[in-house]
């Protein structure tokens, strides 16, 4: 079993405004694809599962749209709940105090990809 994180390419990083967001499915061997995205936002750059921590549901009420309409945070489209785009931590909505899954994330040559550790497995699909 290899001891080093698999990374996954999603785009360049020009692809995503700033501030913008940008959803991915991901293939992690037989498992269905895994719903993901991308926040960037003043110089954050981040990616969270893309499940709500309340619902389970995904969170973007237009494709690749996951900021509120200020742009300020993350926004689950079911029921209005607000999370911090550095941190996915909920603040306002039934998940408050709970937080989104993060996925680590880097960048090398202008691309980004996604960093998963060994064995790693996103949950199943609710």
């Amino acid at each position: 079993m290899s001891t080093t994180a698999s990374c996954y390419e999603l785009c360049d990083l020009d692809d995503i405004a700033d501030p913008g967001s940008r959803g991915f499915e991901l293939m992690l061997g037989a498992q269905p694809p895994q719903r993901l995205f991308v926040v960037r936002k003043g110089g954050i750059l981040a990616a969270y599962r893309n499940r709500c921590p309340h619902t389970g549901a995904p969170l973007e009420w237009l494709p690749n749209q996951f900021l509120d309409l200020d742009n300020s945070f993350i926004q689950c489209a079911i029921h209005g709940a607000l999370f911090r785009p550095e941190d996915g931590y909920c603040l306002r909505g039934p998940c408050v105090g709970q937080s989104l899954e993060p996925l680590a994330l880097e960048v090398v040559d202008s691309r980004i990809r996604v960093r998963l550790q060994p064995g790693y497995r996103l949950p199943a699909e609710g």
